[in-house]
């Protein structure tokens, strides 16, 4: 009977030796240099997504490409954290096309609206930037959302509209008050069109009550507008990724 219990006991310290050996082995190879590449390497390859996210920005400043934009500072500021990340960006100056009232996609007579539109159905990221007006989004940012507003019965070959899939955001300067008002108004529109709206997508700096400094004129360094940059760009490139690889599906909501 010892020597039966003895056999057993020796029996379980092979076994266990041999589990450990296996359980040393694969420690090893998870931190060696090797493998800490290939796990760097998944890494690099799991946020490759981002760099096929195209990203269209909307500039509704009052003023033409010839002057400068508080908005755009804003915007670049945005637009730089999404480079890095490998995403498409481009900004259009609205105030530099002929774009005219109206309700229809093209309403003729040298509308450039057109122009615009086109690079709006290939964007994956659409975010709406304005100045503020007596409280208020611009009269350009408002021409924008309605021209939008125009095309949202156009649909996708499943049915869904052709804004289904896409996400908005909104990017917001002036003085005294209204950012929230007006990203409100905008993000809202988007949502109510068929864009998808992520958390914290409202960057926007505003001054102190009456006249004061613009946007390019402070040092730039107000935590709370530099927190919701950082969130606005990183958001929108997450849903717009998942999007992507998860798009909604068509049931429920397409258009007949």
């Amino acid at each position: 009977m010892i020597q039966a219990f003895s056999l057993r006991i020796s029996s379980l310290l092979f076994t266990l030796g041999i589990f450990c050996l296996r359980v040393g082995t694969l420690l090893a190879r998870f931190s060696s240099p090797q493998e800490k590449e290939n796990r760097g390497t998944e890494t690099v390859e799991e946020a490759k997504p981002l760099s096929n996210v195209n990203v269209l920005f909307l500039n509704a400043s009052l003023k033409g490409s010839d002057q400068d934009s508080n908005t755009k500072v804003l915007i670049e500021e945005v637009s730089e954290i999404m480079e890095k990340e490998g995403a498409s960006v481009e900004e259009l100056r609205l105030a530099d096309y002929n774009i005219k009232f109206g309700m229809q996609p093209d309403m003729g007579n040298g509308d450039e609206w057109p122009k615009i539109f086109a690079k709006v159905k290939e964007a994956d990221v659409l975010i709406v930037g304005t100045p503020l007006w007596i409280g208020e989004k611009s009269s350009v940012a408002n021409l924008a959302m309605e021209r939008l507003y125009a095309s949202s019965s156009e649909t996708e070959e499943n049915g869904q509209s052709i804004y289904y899939n896409k996400v908005g955001g909104a990017v917001i300067t002036g003085n005294e008050d209204g950012a929230k008002h007006a990203a409100a108004s905008i993000l809202y529109g988007l949502s109510h069109i068929g864009f998808v709206v992520p958390p914290n997508v409202d960057a926007y700096w505003v001054g102190e009550a009456g006249p004061g400094p613009s946007y390019m004129d402070t040092d730039r360094d107000n935590e709370f507008t530099r927190s919701h940059v950082k969130m606005l760009a990183y958001n929108t490139l997450h849903l717009a990724r998942i999007l992507k690889e998860n798009p909604i599906p068509p049931e429920g909501n397409v258009m007949e």
